[in-house]
């Protein structure tokens, strides 16, 4: 497995260009299952999650075509409609193809996607919606099984423990659009990538209005066509390298910002002691160009996460590392995954001054991060040891690297376009090199007589 070696303590600048959003991407090309036409979709960044997702609908019969970020999907086969467990495991978001298999293939069989390192994770309210509009649910051998002749508009709530479910409300409105009758979801997710699901919809043929508020209204139709569309971008991937710009007092220029998309976000930043300026104000706030910079001095701050438009959970890791370095005491509430604070124990391990209670950290601001052997537990996590690595002093070792490819295309090597020095290594394959490298030659070993010829004397 490949790890980073981080030499700190680089200032980073320049300009960076986003990529499509991962976390939109995924359910948008789940909608393809949907469609009696190719749907081609543009924006796509090049992770392993894609390339997960695109051998899931190949067995599920449809194809791809892949060039320059646009990929164009079309289906072959009608018939096939189980997502085994060896793909679905690698991804939980592969669960977004149960509502369009369901809804167009009237059958469904999806592998349960299990729980994340940092604690359970349900699909009970996918399997409620679905439940409301008219499937039969049952749990085969691990799979999910769902059947419908056609499935049949009404009011759902998806309201839960921790609040609204993104995946959920996808899978859902994707169902209703071949339902028949109007679909009303109430609390739903209003997550932009949601509106941007809803947006290719409608592009397909469906009738979807109220997507990015908590109650989105499905007037189902009889059948979707195809569609062109470009990916929104990623605002988690923008927001990480905003705050590696931070926690390195660095100055970037970015391209495609979804500025408006990270309001809560920014509004935090700004708090802390770092500049997100845009600079045309005339530029869709959507897809705009900014420019980053940080005071020397940061200040702390108390932060919640919260569903959007709140401060998102999947940037709670990365804003914890920058305010490690910030003076004073910040307090930190997870209330969407209590348990997502894997991180806390390896940044410790880097010098940072950290205590949890619960769902909450406190943290007390240090000089500088020290680096260390770090160990990454899942994707954002890993994003905050990297960024944690980027201001330290001396040499950071981040393992299991894997887990970022899935969010972040070429993490390593857009950092060190921008000044940071990274290099992406195998230590597997470094200690087997070492080993053979080592000389074939060893010394005989001592011949020990079971019969000394001289007497040996005992202390």
């Amino acid at each position: 497995m490949d790890a980073f070696r981080i030499q700190g303590g680089n200032r980073l600048s320049g300009r960076i260009a986003l990529d499509g959003s991962k976390n939109a991407c995924l359910p948008l090309m789940a909608a393809a299952l949907l469609a009696d036409a190719p749907l081609t979709l543009r924006r796509i960044p090049n992770l392993s999650d894609i390339s997960n997702m695109l051998r899931l609908l190949e067995e599920l019969g449809c194809s791809s075509n892949s060039k320059h970020g646009t990929i164009t999907l079309s289906n072959f086969d009608q018939t096939r409609t189980h997502a085994r467990y060896e793909i679905v495991r690698t991804m939980r978001a592969s669960v977004c193809v149960l509502g369009p298999l369901l809804a167009r293939r009237k059958h469904a069989r999806v592998a349960m996607p299990g729980g994340c390192a940092f604690g359970a994770r349900p699909i009970d309210l996918h399997l409620k919606g679905l439940e409301a509009l008219g499937a039969k649910i049952e749990l085969k051998g691990g799979d999910i099984i769902a059947t419908a002749d056609r499935l049949k508009g009404t009011t759902i709530f998806l309201g839960g423990a921790y609040g609204s479910t993104v995946l959920g409300t996808a899978n859902i409105m994707s169902a209703a659009t071949l339902a028949e009758g109007t679909t009303t979801i109430e609390s739903a997710a209003c997550e932009p990538e949601i509106v941007d699901l809803a947006i290719l919809l409608n592009l397909m043929g469906a009738k979807i209005t109220g997507a990015g508020s908590p109650r989105i209204i499905v007037e189902g139709v009889e059948q979707l066509g195809g569609a062109d569309h470009a990916i929104i971008p990623d605002r988690i991937v923008a927001a990480t390298y905003a705050i590696a710009v931070a926690i390195t007092n660095g100055d970037v220029i970015f391209h495609d910002f979804p500025y408006d998309y990270l309001l809560a976000v920014i509004d935090s930043l700004q708090q802390v002691g770092v500049n997100i300026n845009r600079i045309d104000p005339e530029e869709d706030p959507r897809c705009c160009t900014v420019q980053v910079t940080s005071s020397r001095r940061l200040k702390p701050v108390i932060l919640t996460t919260q569903p959007y438009p709140g401060f998102p959970t999947d940037l709670q890791a990365q804003m914890l590392a920058l305010l490690c370095l910030a003076e004073g005491n910040s307090i930190v509430t997870e209330k969407i995954y209590p348990e997502r604070f894997m991180h806390v124990a390896e940044l410790t391990r880097m010098g940072a001054n950290l205590f949890r209670q619960g769902p909450t950290v406190v943290v007390q601001g240090v000089p500088h991060f020290v680096g260390a052997p770090v160990m990454a537990s899942d994707l954002r996590a890993s994003a905050s040891l990297v960024l944690a690595g980027l201001a330290a002093e001396g040499e950071t070792i981040v393992q299991r690297v894997y887990h970022l490819d899935r969010g972040y295309s070429q993490m390593d090597q857009t950092l060190n376009a921008l000044g940071a020095k990274i290099e992406r290594f195998n230590p597997d394959k470094s200690l087997a090199e070492e080993i053979a490298a080592a000389p074939s030659e060893t010394p005989e070993p001592p011949v020990i007589s079971a019969f000394p010829t001289e007497a040996v004397k005992i202390r």
